[in-house]
Parts: structure tokens; sequence; C-alpha cells
């Protein structure tokens, strides 16, 4: 196993750090008062003008669109170690580059299954950053962890699709920039259950589509909105399909392995910057007279910090590698493994900051509470860690290689 990177992304490395450094870190506090302002307003899911400025910023110094792997002459492990940086600023660094969640897993199953058409009316503006899209999967009336489950109805009516249904945590639907809804719906009851769904392309401004509300997420209000949407008769061409009908089951696994992979990779980012904190906090604040880092119990915690992230990093990057050599569809326990491990070791070093903190640590005088409820939330987002944990044991009770995928169509592991 090789974790080196190539010379391109140790290019890339130092420039993503420049900009972080330069730019963005500094933009932290711009962003949250503008949001403040627009919030105030009556307008909360607009763009502040700094992050307008960031991605300018971000395109001219071409940092952009860099998740495309290939296409931007990065392997998967040469991404993981600039993803790693985006996520110390969650909220605003990965928006800037034009890599944020779920743009880029939408751009990456456009990039797979979308028409000459389709790509030309959705997937070059999202590469350009003209507009924004947003990932509609999950249902509030069905357990959403089990993708089969979805229920929202599509039916066939001539040339176009008819589709009935609710939706929520559609993230990214709330942003004005937003004009492409990319659904998972039932179109197939009575076939077997993994070709029943089909992937549709919907526009945002489509006929029947009605954003019932914004969700907050431990009482944040991200930019982009993880709404609930209800679809009342929303007719759709059929050139909309994206892949084939009956295909959206296989469709959105193929969209979930890459963007899991770089959720993790961002959460390794948070716990890292959440460590430098703290080692800060340490070493400058005094209790019973002598700094806190010279107390055995803060010691500790900032030790298990230290080795719980390193672990964490180094079976990312070693999955990142397989992914290079085998492919996500084959690495599939491997990817299962990460999204248990990554957010949990985040949530846990922002934990313990948030504890080094105090008072503090629970206000928003730091970053350390939002980037907390980012971290909480990614053990539920792109499937819940317990049906990662099903896939690893399965993978474990079949006797694989951890390189090897768990679970086809017909529930049987293979290799």
């Amino acid at each position: 196993m090789d974790f080196s990177i190539s010379a391109s992304a140790l290019d890339h490395l130092e420039r993503v750090r420049g900009f972080m450094s330069d730019h963005v870190y500094p933009a932290e506090p711009v962003y949250a008062a503008q949001r403040e302002e627009l919030t105030a307003a009556g307008r909360p899911h607009d763009p502040p003008a700094v992050m307008l400025d960031l991605i300018a910023e971000a395109r001219a110094q071409g940092l952009w669109n860099l998740f495309r792997g290939g296409a931007a002459g990065l392997a998967q492990v040469d991404y993981a170690i600039l993803a790693e940086q985006t996520g110390r600023s969650p909220f605003i660094a990965p928006a800037a580059m034009n890599c944020l969640s779920p743009d880029s897993g939408n751009m990456d199953m456009l990039d797979r299954f979308a028409t000459d058409r389709q790509r030309t009316d959705w997937l070059e503006p999202l590469l350009d950053g003209e507009i924004r899209s947003a990932f509609s999967m999950t249902e509030p009336d069905v357990a959403s962890s089990d993708a089969t489950n979805i229920d929202t109805r599509i039916v066939e009516d001539g040339d176009h699709y008819i589709v009935n249904g609710r939706k929520w945590f559609t993230t990214g639907a709330a942003d004005p920039r937003c004009r492409l809804l990319i659904l998972l719906g039932r179109s197939h009851p009575d076939a077997p259950r993994h070709r029943q769904h089909t992937m549709l392309l919907v526009p945002r401004d489509a006929e029947g589509v009605r954003i019932v509300r914004a969700l907050p997420v431990f009482g944040y209000r991200d930019q982009q909105g993880h709404c609930e949407i209800e679809y009342n008769d929303v007719r759709v061409p059929r050139e909309y399909v994206l892949g084939q009908p009956g295909r959206g089951f296989q469709v959105a696994q193929a969209r979930l392995g890459p963007g899991r992979v770089h959720h993790c990779m961002r959460a390794i980012g948070m716990a890292e910057r959440a460590l430098e904190m703290m080692v800060e906090r340490a070493q400058s604040r005094v209790a019973f007279g002598a700094p806190l880092s010279d107390q055995g119990v803060v010691r500790s915690t900032i030790a298990r910090s230290r080795i719980e992230i390193d672990q964490a990093r180094l079976l990312v990057l070693h999955t990142a590698w397989l992914v290079d050599r085998y492919g996500v569809d084959d690495v599939r326990a491997s990817v299962s493994a990460i999204k248990v491990v990554a957010p949990e070791v985040a949530q846990n070093v922002l934990d313990r900051a948030i504890q080094l903190f105090g008072g503090m640590g629970v206000t928003d005088d730091t970053p350390l509470a939002e980037i907390w409820s980012r971290a909480r939330t990614l053990r539920i987002v792109d499937g819940p860690e317990d049906v990662h944990l099903r896939t690893v044991a399965r993978s474990v009770l079949a006797g694989q290689p951890a390189h090897l995928r768990v679970g086809g169509p017909d529930g049987r592991a293979e290799a």
C-alpha cells in the first residue's frame, strides 16, 4: 500500500492550505455576521457576499471541482488529503471550491449516467458553478436507511412521468441558486425489490413542487437548507430519467459510495482542527495554579484524540487507496467501515474540545459547537452507522477480505 500523493496533489495541497489560511479562516466571522443579516432580512438561504468572493478567489487559484478525481488529475488518495483540509471549515471551504455535498455527489452521478442532453442542461452548469442542485431521496414516512423502502410514486403518463410523494432532508433545495432536484421514487412496484425505483431529474421550478420547510439540525440552519418537499402531480418528461427506468437503486448506490468517502475525509479535518484548538486552549488557560496542559486528565484527552485521529486517517487513506485500485463498487465494506469510524472520532474529539473550552465551547464564540452538530449528523446521513455496521459484519461473517463487496441485489455476498 502506497499512500504517498502525486506531485500534482502536493502542489494542490500547498495552495489549498494557503487558501484556507489567507481567505477561509478570516472569512468565518464575516460569513456568520452576513448570514445573521440575511436571516433578519428574511433571506436566510441566500449566499452571503463573502461566499461569492471566496468562490471567485478559489476559481482564480484553480481550486475548483477537485472532487472530480481523474478530471482534476487527482487519485482518491490525493483528494483525501485535500478534502481533510476543507473539512477544517466544513460550512465554507467545500462550497467555495465547488466541492460541497450534495452537488459533488450529484455531479458524479450525472457524469456517470447522464445523457448528452442532460449533461448540457445540468452537469455543465453545475461544474461551472452557475447553478446548484439537491438530492431528494429520504422520506419521513418510511425507514429510508433501507433505500428499497422509498415510496414516492412515479407513474407513466404518455411521454411524461407523474410524481407524487413527500421527501425531507433534501439538502440544497432552499438555496435560490438551486435549479435541479434529483429524485428517487418507486416506478415499478411489481418488479423485483431492487428494480422498483427510478431516478428522475426534476426541475426545481416544476409545477407541483412545494418546499414545506427548511429543517434545522441541532438548532442550526445551514445556508443551503435541508428541506421537506411535497411533490404533487409533478409532470416530468420521460427524457429526464437518469440512467434506466427501474434502475434507480443502482444509480443511488453508485452516487452514495464516493460521497461517503468524501464525508469521511472532511470529518478528519473537523477533528484535526478541534484538536489544534484544544492544544492551544490547554496551553494558554490556567486553573489551580498551572496551565491546563499540566493536568494529567487533559494530557490524556489530548493524547487519546491524537491517536484516534491518526487511526481514522489511516483507515480512510487505506479505503481511498482501495477505491483507486478496485473501484468503489468492490470495496463497499471498507467504505462502510470508515463511515462508522470517521464521524464518530470527529464527534468524540470535538466533544472533548468543547469540554475543555467549558461554557465558551457550547456557544457560537468558537466554531466547535456547530462543527460538532455536523459530525454528529454525519453518523446518520448517507446511511446510519447501524446499517454500515451491518455491511461490515456481513463481510466478516462471509470470510471476505475488506476489499470485496458485500450484498448483491439478491442479498448474497459477492466478490
